[in-house]
């Protein structure tokens, strides 16, 4: 690691002094990814003579790491046989994610720099839906056949694997590409050159549907531990694979939206710097103003008991108290409910098997934070016995609400079709705030009499 960063501190000396033929040597030593990262933190005007200087075979794998600003400004820039030959050379996914960022008019120019072949596969990859297993499958991969033996198989993989996107995970499939069974790269080394494939092969394949969502695709990985898919028509015949390396940029991606969707911010895929400050905002503000309208109900709630307050000031200075716990303890509950659905470990039908877990989670924690209340408010203020007891009953109460609209909602956003991560913190939050100030005044109107 430190060797890889005073290569690219040196990188940065030669291209300051001008050195263009000793620095395109020295980057040759890097990894595609380094070379990527490198270039993506260069002004724009040095990305584009830095990219010609990397060798052909080399420019494509490059040219997939790199960020989709510079790529923009290299398709932009280059001629249409340099195109060709960086489109030609890139996985069939990488091509397609590409083309899916890019403006119109260069759209148009990418597609009419590739060979007939590849833009007919690029234009059936582009008619799934965004973010389907369709969507994010390449269609380079090995395909066996069931009457092949084991030396026949490891033949057709050296003449056939050099472009495919995994050689370890080969798919067996018939004449109409129907998925018939799986094989390891493992098994076929390890087995007898005479033993034909449909002997060795494992008819259990595990597959994903092309319309399929690629966030159940991710959850087959983590369940099944995969390092390949493959994907499937309505027909069962293999149309294209999903790699493991794609699916963790499918994780990231998902991670990435579930955590904007709990910060009650609407979902954005461009990095932090390369989003504007006006599309920033505008992706914050609806949800800001949601919620502090929906926190008025709080304000009309305080107005309807303010006379309370006169004739027992010190009821306000519970509030804060009351609201943040609430929220705290609904929060605890969303989050842990909405991390559990999205790993598959609760379905919409346990909603009551998780309501009945977390009301008893409740009665624990509103028991010990209702018992520390009870001491420190007797110590704190004698005589107020009423008072007490009022705060006391109200954050028992609380949590228990908390806990319980903290588990449910996850659950009826996902029965309604609804992502459960959009009833994350500040939603839970708001709703608690009024549930628990209501009952909190209730409950001192009946004890105290107001």
């Amino acid at each position: 690691m430190e060797e890889r960063k005073e290569l690219i501190d040196e990188l940065k000396d030669l291209l300051e002094e001008k050195k263009y033929k000793l620095l395109a040597m020295q980057m040759q030593e890097l990894n595609e990814v380094d070379i990527a990262a490198f270039l993506d933190d260069l002004p724009a005007e040095d990305v584009l003579i830095l990219f010609r200087l990397i060798p052909k075979d080399l420019s494509a794998d490059v040219f997939s790491q790199m960020g989709i600003d510079n790529q923009t400004r290299i398709v932009e820039s280059i001629s249409a046989q340099e195109l060709k030959s960086i489109v030609e050379h890139l996985a069939m996914d990488d091509a397609v994610d590409m083309i899916e960022e890019l403006p119109a008019n260069l759209v148009k120019k990418v597609l009419g720099s590739a060979t007939p072949d590849t833009r007919k596969v690029i234009n059936q990859y582009l008619k799934y839906p965004s973010n389907s297993a369709g969507s994010i499958m390449t269609a380079e991969y090995v395909a066996l056949k069931k009457w092949m033996n084991v030396s026949q198989a490891l033949e057709y993989i050296r003449s056939n694997g050099v472009d495919s996107e995994t050689i370890y995970t080969c798919y067996v499939t018939n004449v109409q590409r129907e998925l018939l069974g799986v094989v390891t790269l493992k098994d076929l080394v390890m087995g007898n050159p005479k033993t034909q494939i449909e002997d060795l092969m494992d008819e259990d394949v595990i597959s994903a549907y092309t319309m399929e969502d690629q966030e159940e695709v991710a959850n087959l990985f983590n369940r099944y531990d995969l390092l390949a898919l493959p994907v499937v028509d309505l027909e069962n015949r293999v149309v294209g694979i999903i790699t493991v390396d794609d699916m963790v940029d499918v994780m990231e991606q998902e991670a990435t939206e579930d955590i904007q969707k709990m910060a009650a911010i609407v979902p954005s895929e461009k990095p932090y710097f390369s989003t504007s400050v006006f599309e920033m905002a505008k992706n914050r503000i609806f949800w800001l103003l949601f919620l502090m309208i929906s926190s008025m109900l709080t304000g009309l709630l305080l107005t309807k008991y303010e006379d309370a307050f006169q004739v027992v000031p010190l009821l306000v200075s519970f509030i804060p108290m009351m609201t943040g716990t609430g929220g705290n303890a609904g929060s605890q509950s969303s989050t842990l409910i909405i991390r559990a659905m999205t790993l598959g470990e609760i379905e919409p039908k346990d909603i009551l098997r998780v309501w009945w877990k977390e009301i008893r989670v409740a009665l624990i924690c509103g028991l010990v934070l209702a018992g520390v209340n009870f001491l420190r408010l007797e110590l704190q203020y004698p005589g107020e016995d009423l008072v007490c007891l009022t705060v006391v009953i109200s954050m028992f109460g609380t949590i228990i609400i908390a806990k319980s609209i903290g588990c449910m909602l996850p659950i009826a956003a996902k029965l309604l079709r609804l992502d459960p991560a959009i009833m994350a913190a500040p939603l839970i939050s708001t709703i608690v705030d009024v549930c628990s100030l209501f009952l909190y005044f209730q409950i001192a109107c009946a004890l105290i009499g107001l």
